[in-house]
């Protein structure tokens, strides 16, 4: 355990992957191959990655191993409005840290005809904003949030017979945070914003450890058609006791569970379509789900304190994958996912302002002379915008608005043992 606790915040380090992601601020994929086809990854397995999709996907990729590395660029923007203050009105720059490198990492090993076992290293997801001035509605200091989340996921893998493969992961999760600029927050009493004052903000890095359980299962129908299925519990984390005044619960912020389901079309010989669709259950976690509103009777880190009122999200992914020949493959791929932040809960999620749903993604793959994999992949989210409703609570008629669209680059080298 000890190792453990050491090797996962160097790991983290290396992945900085501390940007808002794509599907709330859960990945849009994970893999370089997943990437380039809208995320799939459900029901079509394609590297030693896999394990973050479906652990069962593992069973079917042979012995291999995969390094990949992914260029992330996200735009963040706020603006608040009708605070009738000059030095509260006006937009904000969230893009003082606007480039990230994640890579990953996957190995896999064939033990007998029934049984695999692997590794999959990844980041979940993030949120990150690094706004180049302060905001008077929220503090005194330029704001910064910064939050990773990394998963190791040992896996295992048995066919049940030639046609169903089932497979569990332990997701052992580390989370690193880091909050600037929420002084206005963490005024002590007569004003009790916070139930610990001096635990809401400027307070540095903190860390958290946890585990939870990931299974799966995928089946062949016939030489056409398969189906995967999986789900992912809570991931539940040690609480962030630097922050144990900003975050609900005295700092608790677990890692959502989410479900699945997916389906892999072989439609001709050289072309793949596939489609997945999953459900992130973000309002379980009271840090994440808890409405602003609850300020009118809880301060912030109590057992319901305010959160950033994320509802609970559905991403829908669409890819499809063309063999042009024996060493090129070229994929494209759509993803859609539902909105997490409602119009009244803009405010808060100034500092997490992950509002895109719609993603193209382009890849490709090239086989080299050694047999070797070499993959590419593109995508691009579009701007999406929120304008809020109702969303400052102390200020009547004052509206804060937010903005974000995105664009990654991923290479990947893979090569079977």
């Amino acid at each position: 355990m000890k190792l453990t606790r050491k090797l996962l915040p160097l790991l983290a380090v290396l992945a900085a992957t501390n940007a808002n992601a794509t599907d709330g601020y859960f990945a849009h994929g994970y893999g370089v191959k997943s990437q380039g086809m809208g995320g799939v990854g459900i029901a079509l397995p394609q590297d030693a990655l896999a394990a973050a999709a479906n652990p069962a996907g593992m069973g079917l990729i042979g012995d291999r191993v995969d390094f990949g590395v992914t260029w992330f660029r996200p735009q963040r923007e706020a603006e608040i409005v009708g605070t009738g203050s000059p030095f509260i009105d006006g937009k904000y720059d969230a893009n003082d840290t606007e480039n990230f490198i994640i890579p990953e990492y996957g190995y896999n090993r064939v033990i007998n005809q029934d049984l695999t076992l692997g590794v999959s290293v990844y980041g979940n997801g993030g949120m990150n904003t690094d706004y180049k001035k302060a905001i008077a509605l929220l503090g005194d200091t330029p704001p910064r949030m910064d939050l990773i989340q990394l998963f190791v996921a040992p896996t295992a893998t048995w066919k049940i017979n030639n046609s169903n493969t089932v497979g569990v992961a332990v997701n052992l999760a580390y989370q690193r945070f880091e909050l600037k600029g929420l002084q206005n927050f963490s005024y002590p009493p007569p004003f009790d914003g916070s139930e610990s004052p001096n635990n809401v903000t400027n307070k540095g890095y903190d860390s958290s450890y946890g585990a939870g359980v990931h299974i799966g299962w995928i089946g062949r129908v016939n030489d056409v058609v398969t189906l995967g299925a999986t789900y992912q519990s809570k991931t539940y984390m040690s609480k962030f006791d630097k922050y144990k005044g900003l975050f609900a619960e005295g700092g608790d912020f677990d890692i959502p569970e989410m479900y699945g389901v997916g389906i892999a079309v072989k439609a001709t010989p050289a072309l793949t379509l596939a489609a997945d669709v999953q459900r992130i259950n973000y309002s379980d976690v009271d840090s994440v789900g808890n409405t602003v509103n609850n300020f009118a009777n809880n301060q912030l880190g109590s057992k319901n304190g305010p959160g950033f009122g994320w509802r609970d999200v559905t991403a829908v992914k669409v890819g499809a994958s063309y063999a042009w020949n024996e060493t090129l493959t070229v994929r494209a791929g759509y993803n859609r996912s539902s909105q997490p932040i409602r119009s009244n809960e803009t405010m808060f999620n100034i500092l997490a302002p992950g509002v895109v749903q719609d993603h193209v993604t382009l890849g490709a793959t090239y086989v080299l002379p050694n047999q070797s994999e070499l993959s590419f992949s593109y995508m691009h989210a579009f701007e999406e915008k929120v304008k809020g409703s109702g969303s400052i609570p102390f200020i009547p008629g004052a509206e804060a608005n937010l903005k974000m669209y995105e664009d990654s680059l991923g290479i990947a080298y893979g090569w079977k043992l």
